[in-house]
Protein backbone atom coordinates (compact mmCIF):
# COMPACT_ATOMS: atom_id res chain seq x y z
CA UNK A 1 0.00 0.00 0.00
CA UNK A 2 1.08 3.58 -0.16
CA UNK A 3 2.96 5.39 2.59
CA UNK A 4 -0.17 7.39 3.43
CA UNK A 5 -1.62 4.23 4.90
CA UNK A 6 -5.34 4.78 4.27
CA UNK A 7 -6.94 1.44 4.90
CA UNK A 8 -8.98 0.00 2.10
CA UNK A 9 -11.48 -2.79 2.12
CA UNK A 10 -9.41 -5.58 0.69
CA UNK A 11 -9.18 -9.30 0.72
CA UNK A 12 -7.71 -11.32 3.56
CA UNK A 13 -4.09 -12.42 3.55
CA UNK A 14 -5.20 -15.72 2.00
CA UNK A 15 -6.66 -13.84 -0.95
CA UNK A 16 -3.83 -11.31 -1.27
CA UNK A 17 -2.89 -12.73 -4.65
CA UNK A 18 -6.10 -11.29 -6.07
CA UNK A 19 -4.88 -7.72 -5.58
CA UNK A 20 -1.28 -8.03 -4.43
CA UNK A 21 0.70 -9.27 -7.41
CA UNK A 22 3.25 -11.81 -6.19
CA UNK A 23 1.60 -12.19 -2.77
CA UNK A 24 2.76 -10.94 0.60
CA UNK A 25 6.42 -10.14 1.16
CA UNK A 26 7.56 -10.26 4.78
CA UNK A 27 10.37 -7.75 5.15
CA UNK A 28 11.66 -5.67 8.02
CA UNK A 29 10.71 -2.00 8.04
CA UNK A 30 13.89 0.02 7.65
CA UNK A 31 13.60 3.72 8.47
CA UNK A 32 16.45 6.09 7.73
CA UNK A 33 16.94 9.77 8.41
CA UNK A 34 15.83 12.16 5.68
CA UNK A 35 18.16 12.03 2.67
CA UNK A 36 18.52 15.24 0.62
CA UNK A 37 19.10 13.12 -2.51
CA UNK A 38 15.51 11.84 -2.45
CA UNK A 39 14.15 14.82 -4.45
CA UNK A 40 16.92 14.24 -7.01
CA UNK A 41 15.91 10.59 -7.33
CA UNK A 42 12.28 11.65 -7.67
CA UNK A 43 13.20 14.05 -10.49
CA UNK A 44 14.95 11.27 -12.40
CA UNK A 45 12.00 8.91 -11.98
CA UNK A 46 9.59 11.71 -12.89
CA UNK A 47 11.44 12.24 -16.18
CA UNK A 48 11.31 8.51 -16.94
CA UNK A 49 7.56 8.36 -16.28
CA UNK A 50 6.86 11.56 -18.22
CA UNK A 51 8.61 10.06 -21.23
CA UNK A 52 6.61 6.84 -20.94
CA UNK A 53 3.26 8.47 -20.11
CA UNK A 54 3.05 11.84 -21.87
CA UNK A 55 -0.71 11.79 -21.18
CA UNK A 56 -0.11 12.05 -17.41
CA UNK A 57 -1.62 15.26 -16.09
CA UNK A 58 0.47 15.15 -12.90
CA UNK A 59 3.53 13.30 -11.59
CA UNK A 60 4.12 14.19 -7.94
CA UNK A 61 6.45 13.17 -5.15
CA UNK A 62 4.36 11.94 -2.20
CA UNK A 63 4.98 9.93 0.93
CA UNK A 64 7.58 10.43 3.61
CA UNK A 65 10.53 10.88 1.27
CA UNK A 66 8.79 14.01 -0.05
CA UNK A 67 8.85 15.68 3.38
CA UNK A 68 12.18 17.33 4.29
CA UNK A 69 13.35 16.30 7.73
CA UNK A 70 11.10 13.22 8.01
CA UNK A 71 12.64 9.79 8.53
CA UNK A 72 11.36 7.30 5.97
CA UNK A 73 11.79 3.96 4.34
CA UNK A 74 14.19 4.71 1.47
CA UNK A 75 11.41 4.26 -1.09
CA UNK A 76 10.35 7.10 -3.36
CA UNK A 77 6.55 7.21 -3.54
CA UNK A 78 5.06 8.92 -6.56
CA UNK A 79 1.53 9.76 -7.59
CA UNK A 80 0.73 9.75 -11.30
CA UNK A 81 -2.58 11.08 -12.59
CA UNK A 82 -3.94 9.72 -15.86
CA UNK A 83 -7.47 9.74 -17.25
CA UNK A 84 -7.95 5.96 -16.87
CA UNK A 85 -5.63 3.85 -14.74
CA UNK A 86 -7.10 0.59 -16.07
CA UNK A 87 -6.23 1.07 -19.74
CA UNK A 88 -3.73 -1.47 -21.02
CA UNK A 89 -1.67 1.40 -22.47
CA UNK A 90 -0.84 2.69 -19.00
CA UNK A 91 0.38 -0.68 -17.78
CA UNK A 92 2.34 -1.33 -20.98
CA UNK A 93 3.96 2.12 -20.80
CA UNK A 94 5.03 1.78 -17.17
CA UNK A 95 6.27 -1.77 -17.67
CA UNK A 96 8.19 -0.59 -20.73
CA UNK A 97 9.80 2.08 -18.55
CA UNK A 98 11.01 -0.59 -16.12
CA UNK A 99 8.25 -0.69 -13.49
CA UNK A 100 6.46 -3.85 -12.39
CA UNK A 101 2.77 -4.03 -11.44
CA UNK A 102 2.50 -4.85 -7.72
CA UNK A 103 -1.04 -3.77 -6.67
CA UNK A 104 -4.24 -4.00 -8.67
CA UNK A 105 -7.27 -2.81 -6.69
CA UNK A 106 -10.42 -1.10 -7.85
CA UNK A 107 -9.43 2.54 -8.26
CA UNK A 108 -5.74 1.99 -7.45
CA UNK A 109 -2.66 0.59 -9.16
CA UNK A 110 0.88 0.52 -7.82
CA UNK A 111 3.96 -0.22 -9.88
CA UNK A 112 7.48 -0.46 -8.51
CA UNK A 113 11.05 -0.79 -9.63
CA UNK A 114 12.63 -4.25 -9.46
CA UNK A 115 14.85 -2.89 -6.67
CA UNK A 116 11.65 -1.96 -4.75
CA UNK A 117 12.96 1.55 -4.13
CA UNK A 118 10.32 3.45 -6.15
CA UNK A 119 6.54 3.02 -5.89
CA UNK A 120 4.35 4.58 -8.57
CA UNK A 121 0.72 4.96 -7.46
CA UNK A 122 -2.26 5.70 -9.68
CA UNK A 123 -5.72 6.43 -8.22
CA UNK A 124 -9.02 7.17 -9.90
CA UNK A 125 -10.72 8.99 -7.02
CA UNK A 126 -9.85 12.70 -6.93
CA UNK A 127 -10.39 12.64 -3.14
CA UNK A 128 -7.63 10.03 -2.74
CA UNK A 129 -5.32 12.17 -4.83
CA UNK A 130 -6.14 15.33 -2.90
CA UNK A 131 -5.63 13.59 0.47
CA UNK A 132 -2.10 12.60 -0.47
CA UNK A 133 -1.19 16.14 -1.48
CA UNK A 134 -2.88 17.65 1.59
CA UNK A 135 -1.10 15.27 3.98
CA UNK A 136 2.29 15.83 2.33
CA UNK A 137 1.90 19.60 2.30
CA UNK A 138 0.73 19.69 5.93
CA UNK A 139 3.73 17.69 7.13
CA UNK A 140 6.06 19.97 5.17
CA UNK A 141 4.82 22.99 7.15
CA UNK A 142 3.86 21.59 10.58
CA UNK A 143 6.88 20.32 12.48
CA UNK A 144 4.84 19.08 15.46
CA UNK A 145 2.74 16.74 13.31
CA UNK A 146 5.78 15.70 11.29
CA UNK A 147 7.56 14.77 14.54
CA UNK A 148 4.45 12.96 15.85
CA UNK A 149 4.17 10.96 12.63
CA UNK A 150 7.87 10.08 12.71
CA UNK A 151 7.64 8.88 16.33
CA UNK A 152 4.78 6.52 15.43
CA UNK A 153 6.65 5.26 12.38
CA UNK A 154 9.79 4.60 14.43
CA UNK A 155 7.82 2.69 17.06
CA UNK A 156 6.02 0.61 14.44
CA UNK A 157 9.30 -0.13 12.66
CA UNK A 158 10.45 -2.07 15.74
CA UNK A 159 7.71 -4.67 15.14
CA UNK A 160 7.57 -7.59 12.73
CA UNK A 161 4.97 -7.33 9.95
CA UNK A 162 3.52 -9.90 7.57
CA UNK A 163 4.27 -7.31 4.86
CA UNK A 164 4.53 -3.58 4.32
CA UNK A 165 0.77 -3.22 3.87
CA UNK A 166 0.22 -4.16 7.51
CA UNK A 167 2.79 -1.59 8.61
CA UNK A 168 1.06 1.05 6.45
CA UNK A 169 -2.33 0.13 7.90
CA UNK A 170 -0.98 0.41 11.46
CA UNK A 171 -0.14 4.07 10.79
CA UNK A 172 -3.77 4.83 9.96
CA UNK A 173 -4.84 6.26 13.35
CA UNK A 174 -2.08 8.89 13.44
CA UNK A 175 -2.58 9.65 9.76
CA UNK A 176 -6.32 10.12 10.32
CA UNK A 177 -5.70 12.49 13.22
CA UNK A 178 -3.16 14.56 11.30
CA UNK A 179 -5.32 14.54 8.17
CA UNK A 180 -8.27 15.85 10.19
CA UNK A 181 -6.17 18.80 11.38
CA UNK A 182 -4.92 19.39 7.83
CA UNK A 183 -8.48 19.39 6.48
CA UNK A 184 -9.42 22.08 8.98
CA UNK A 185 -6.42 24.07 7.81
Amino acid sequence: MDDLGFQRARETADDAGDWLIGGREPRPVLLVDYDPTWPVRFAAERARIAAALPQASAIEHIGSTSVPGLAAKPVIDMLVVVADIATPEVQVALEGAGYELRVRQPGHRMFRTPARDVHVHLWTDPADIARHFEFRDWLRTHDDDRDRYEAVKRELATREWADMNDYADAKSPVIAAISARAALG
